[in-house]
């Protein structure tokens, strides 16, 4: 039987949720372009409900020791002494979320003999160093679309709260005041701006496709160009590198996964290319933007506004500039992570475990590696070699809690 080790964020801070503020979800039949949402046999938790922290244990605890397998659940994970790092060694099954990552270093992976897979649940897989995972033969599995229709939402929700200076005008209705002038200095309209996407896939296509009502022109760069019937319907210009689009752009939004041809893209020399006062929208990963870069590029007014969800490491140290620098509107990992994604990510990665346990293949499309090599969406998504280095900062955050 299996010992899996599941880390998942910790409950909130008033205690795990005995009611909710909406009754259940609304029923999706499938994702946009056809591709079905997770098929497990069945699940143990009813949609809408708190999944991700550690009370909820992606409800995956009475199919797992009803199969007599064992699972132990926690957010302790950062440090020789975390809970995760004592409990890897013997554990055949990792399960961990981008938003609270796990991370899986080549030095844990040498110490997990037992190792056999490492499960994302959620889009994201860079916490593990998928270049280990490829020398041991560990398969890495996430559950691809779960949360991309959210995450693009959250983007939508960030260039709109960063143009139209959302933040500190609500901020001067919870101090009492009326302060119109204040807010409006720094507020403008999205409408008939230049705005590009750096990763066309799954989510920056939705985020495309949403921002398009908003009369606003669209550009876009991947390493995997759309079907020109796709270009025409979305009205999106293609552009073949970052550095190519982003001088034209009002604001820009990173939708690519990382990986060592992503880490440190948007340094200081990228952000120079950009028009002085623009927008960056940063909801893949903290690591593709330098952090003292992007620090310095809102002190001095070369961006108007940074916003994103995503940091390095995650948590990111209580002294992590993102958290104090000017005109931001960074969050906490969550724009993968709402109740309507938890219940989809849960199911897949019961899906996931179902595969694995009853020897059937897991689907192509959740695949990161696979017999020690990139594979499924891992060969069309990621490059060889590992984005994990650095992570141990981590461990600040509870030193300093």
């Amino acid at each position: 039987m299996a010992k899996v080790v599941c880390v998942l964020y910790d409950d909130p801070v008033d205690g795990y949720p005995s009611d909710y503020a909406r009754d259940g979800l609304p029923k999706l039949d499938s994702y946009p372009g056809g591709q079905t949402l997770p098929t497990p046999k069945a699940i143990d938790f009813e949609p809408g409900v708190l999944l991700g922290s550690v009370s909820g244990e992606l409800g995956l605890r009475p199919y797992l020791e009803s199969a007599g397998h064992s699972l132990v659940v926690t957010s302790d994970k950062d440090g020789p002494d975390s809970v995760f790092e004592r409990e890897l060694g013997d554990a055949e099954i990792v399960i961990s979320q981008p938003f609270w990552p796990a991370y899986l270093t080549k030095e844990r992976i040498a110490k997990a003999n037992q190792l056999k897979l490492a499960i994302t649940a959620g889009i994201g897989s860079d916490h593990v160093d998928l270049q280990a995972a490829m020398d041991r033969g560990i398969t890495v599995a996430e559950v691809t679309y779960c949360n991309s229709i959210s995450v693009s939402e959250h983007v939508v929700m960030m260039i709109l709260a960063l143009v139209r200076n959302y933040i500190p005008s609500y901020q001067w209705v919870i101090n009492g005041g009326w302060n119109i002038a204040d807010c409006v200095a720094r507020s403008y309209d999205v409408e008939g701006m230049q705005i590009g996407t750096v990763g066309a896939g799954r989510i920056g296509s939705a985020v495309l496709r949403r921002l398009r009502p908003f009369d606003v022109t669209l550009h876009y760069t991947d390493r995997h160009r759309l079907p020109e019937a796709v270009e025409k319907d979305l009205g999106v210009t293609f552009h073949p590198d970052a550095a190519s689009m982003v001088g034209i752009c009002d604001v820009v939004t990173i939708n690519a996964p990382l990986h060592p041809e992503t880490e440190n893209l948007f340094d200081e020399a990228m952000i120079a290319r950009m028009k002085r006062g623009a927008y960056l929208v940063n909801t893949a990963r903290g690591k593709i933007c330098n952090r003292d870069a992007v620090a310095r590029a809102l002190e001095s007014g070369q961006l108007a506004g940074y916003a994103g969800d995503v940091w390095f490491p995650q948590p990111a140290p209580k002294d992590h500039p993102w958290r104090s620098m000017p005109h931001h509107g960074m969050t906490p990992h969550i724009s993968g992570s709402s109740l309507s994604a938890q219940a989809r990510y849960a199911a897949g990665t019961r899906e996931i475990l179902e595969c694995w346990f009853e020897g059937r293949p897991i689907r192509e499309e959740y695949l990161i590696v696979d017999g020690g090599k990139l594979a499924g969406a891992g060969a069309h998504s990621y490059s060889a070699g590992d984005a994990t280095s650095g992570s141990e900062e981590a461990a600040r955050f509870k030193a300093k809690a």
